[in-house]
């Protein structure tokens, strides 16, 4: 026990969180291969529960089963449970229950906090994780219910139709993407009031924690003038802009293909739901299969760029791209400082963005190349798991169930790295931060 102890204390707060979310997928893997979770005669192997636990815990949704042919119904409340603890983060519950047993929560306990939700302040962080965790379960709960009460339309018994709505209002809120119905959102394609919900959950689940605690301090201040964040501003007009850009994209590109014959109504919520999902909700109101090529990579595009920084999705990050334009558009405009929103962006936080970019690109192509060589896939269809993964989205085109157990096993990191973020990934493997205590001399190289 207390080498254990020791070595846990050895840990850098980002080895800590990656640490802590490796024993939730060891758990999850035990809670889903109890015996109650599984239907008489199902096949459950370990690499079953490893590859769900994994998935849920990042909250992807590939699967490499059928969550309703599979699980029982005690099994969906295990997977939804494991969907909610992937989502919010596990510092946000472990602060829950650190209050609960009257656990002091001090300076180590904070840092982890920081590292978990890429804060950069450690004032006010126990209080942003108790509006994180009232704020989703809020949001989960008023989903739940008007998503169960409408499905009484749909199922027999009330018990059914609840069932279904507060598990589609966790998986969209948290852009779990597991479905129980056995086919994503495809039963409800005509249903557009069932459609907007499930959009509106995934945006809340995605647009960023801070966002939703400004916007809820905006509604609620009894004070003067509100003014929100750089982060919030950046990230709300990024988000808004990818999802619109995605839609119009979509529309165009498949107008003579999958939306001919089609009305405008229908081929809008195919693009718009499609292109929402890409942020990293993974829920379908389609087969994807079915698009084109052309249309395929520009929903690769948008799922590596994938959610917002602080919340339940994956990718590099919305801001992350923003500030990648922003540092290409100011640099060919020859200016020394990138300026937003009458803000000066910091330059460690540019630097940041680059890197992760250029890791993620190296993550991603090293994972397609090795792919294309174990499976028997095409490019398109790697190129598109990949993606989903990496963004923790949960489209596929099909080929999870079939890959091989180095391809699920390549799948699985990536789902993992996309959860913790590339910043936490790059870390584990660093020291403290400490300053040089000497230079050398500083010289150019040609660059381009």
């Amino acid at each position: 026990m207390n080498r254990t102890r020791t070595f846990f204390q050895s840990l850098t707060p980002f080895q800590l969180i990656v640490a802590y979310y490796a024993i939730a997928v060891s758990v999850s893997v035990a809670l889903l291969s109890l015996p109650v979770a599984h239907q008489a005669g199902v096949e459950w192997t370990f690499m079953d529960g490893l590859f769900t636990a994994v998935s849920a815990v990042s909250v992807t949704g590939l699967s490499v089963i059928t969550v309703a042919d599979t699980l029982t119904t005690p099994g969906i409340f295990i997977l939804m449970f494991v969907l909610q603890f992937g989502g919010i983060g596990v510092m946000t519950l472990g602060t829950f229950v650190w209050l609960i047993v009257g656990k002091r929560i001090g300076l180590r306990e904070r840092r982890l906090i920081m590292a978990d939700q890429n804060q950069y302040a450690l004032s006010g962080i126990v209080n942003l994780m108790k509006q994180v965790l009232f704020l989703i379960l809020i949001i989960e709960f008023c989903g739940g219910m008007i998503l169960g009460t409408y499905f009484l339309n749909y199922y027999p018994t009330w018990q059914e139709a609840y069932l279904h709505g507060f598990f589609n209002s966790v998986s969209a809120t948290t852009n779990g993407g597991f479905d129980i119905t056995g086919s994503s959102m495809i039963p409800y394609a005509d249903d557009y009031f069932i459609q907007f919900v499930i959009i509106l959950l995934i945006t809340l689940g995605a647009i960023g924690f801070p966002v939703l605690i400004e916007v809820k301090t905006f509604l609620f201040s009894k004070k003067g003038k509100y003014r929100f964040s750089l982060f919030t501003k950046l990230t709300t007009v990024t988000y808004t802009l990818l999802v619109i850009g995605g839609t119009i994209m979509i529309a165009l590109l498949e107008y003579q293909f999958f939306f001919s014959g089609k009305s405008w109504h229908e081929s809008f919520f195919y693009s718009l739901f499609q292109s929402t999902a890409t942020r990293s909700g993974g829920l379908a109101t389609m087969d994807v299969s079915l698009f084109s090529e052309a249309t395929l990579l520009v929903m690769c595009a948008l799922m590596f760029i994938g959610a917002s920084p602080s919340s339940v999705g994956g990718g590099i990050r919305t801001t992350t791209f923003a500030l990648n334009l922003l540092a290409l558009y100011h640099f060919a405009k020859g200016n020394k400082t990138i300026k937003i929103f009458k803000r000066e962006l910091h330059e460690d936080d540019v630097k940041k963005s680059l890197v992760v970019t250029l890791m993620a690109f190296v993550l991603c192509f090293g994972s397609v190349f090795i792919l294309s060589i174990t499976e028997k896939f095409t490019l398109i269809e790697i190129l598109f798991e990949v993606c989903s993964a990496f963004g923790t989205t949960g489209l596929s085109m099909g080929i999870t169930a079939e890959l091989s157990t180095i391809g699920k096993c390549i799948i699985m990191v990536l789902m993992f790295i996309g959860r913790i973020g590339i910043v936490t990934f790059i870390y584990i493997i660093g020291s403290k931060a400490s300053k040089p205590n000497y230079h050398y001399p500083k010289e150019r190289v040609i660059i381009g």
